[in-house]
């Protein structure tokens, strides 16, 4: 079984109305569907999002998005909220699920949205159907496929342990100087060049440190 770790970047024509939101508006830094259930028979869905975003100019747009008929919000901190939907399955989604369906493909949990609303995505399959799925896609979308290898979440690799918005936050510490020792930068520098308020920062450097060192633990106790 094969895995493989893609960034996807669809037209604007193809954008759901918060992905349109995300790419257009400067408010969301970053969006990840964690899970979703969809409802066969009655064309709902429900999801779970983690979004880093301006709270006071994010629930006005998702209240005037049609397909969704109610959300509830809950706060993680200051930038920072979880989404609770039930949305009405548009055609274009279920026609991207059928696809996969088809070719025996399951995407790995969470999707995450970058600030241009591509999609960050890891799917698992046998390797023709992974390199047929990538085939079949519009050519207008810009693909990336950032890894492919055998799927294995007793070896997973140290990047695929953080979301998007971790990587950037850590990137953007080392670049900054903040491992150094001594340090050259602190958290406030980090958050400001991150644009986000430095208990957010801090929360996303614990986290993407916590999962890091626990992936390395896994890495040797797996060995044989």
């Amino acid at each position: 079984m094969k895995y493989l770790d893609v960034r996807i970047r669809q037209p604007d024509e193809w954008l759901h109305p918060m992905q349109e939101f995300i790419r257009h508006e400067d408010v969301v830094q970053y969006e990840e569907l964690q899970t979703w259930h969809v409802v066969h028979g009655q064309d709902v869905e429900y999801e779970l999002f983690y979004v880093v975003a301006d709270r006071e100019r994010y629930e006005p747009v998702i209240d005037g998005v049609d397909s969704i008929d109610w959300y509830d919000i809950t706060d993680v901190d200051d930038e920072s909220f979880y989404v609770y939907a039930r949305q009405q399955t548009r055609e274009d989604d279920r026609d991207w699920r059928a696809a996969f369906a088809a070719l025996n493909l399951v995407v790995v949990p969470p999707v995450t949205y970058d600030r241009e609303a591509a999609m960050g995505m890891t799917v698992i399959g046998d390797g023709d159907d992974l390199r047929a799925m990538l085939d079949g896609l519009p050519e207008s979308f810009e693909v990336d496929v950032r890894g492919i290898g055998e799927y294995d979440t007793r070896r997973p690799s140290l990047v695929g342990a953080l979301t998007e918005r971790q990587r950037e936050a850590i990137g953007t510490a080392v670049e900054l100087g903040y491992y150094t020792v001594p340090r050259e930068s602190d958290l406030e520098t980090v958050a400001a060049a991150l644009g986000c308020a430095p208990s957010t920062a801090s929360n996303l450097l614990r986290k993407a440190e916590s999962a890091v060192f626990q992936r390395l633990v896994d890495r040797r106790s797996a060995r044989p």
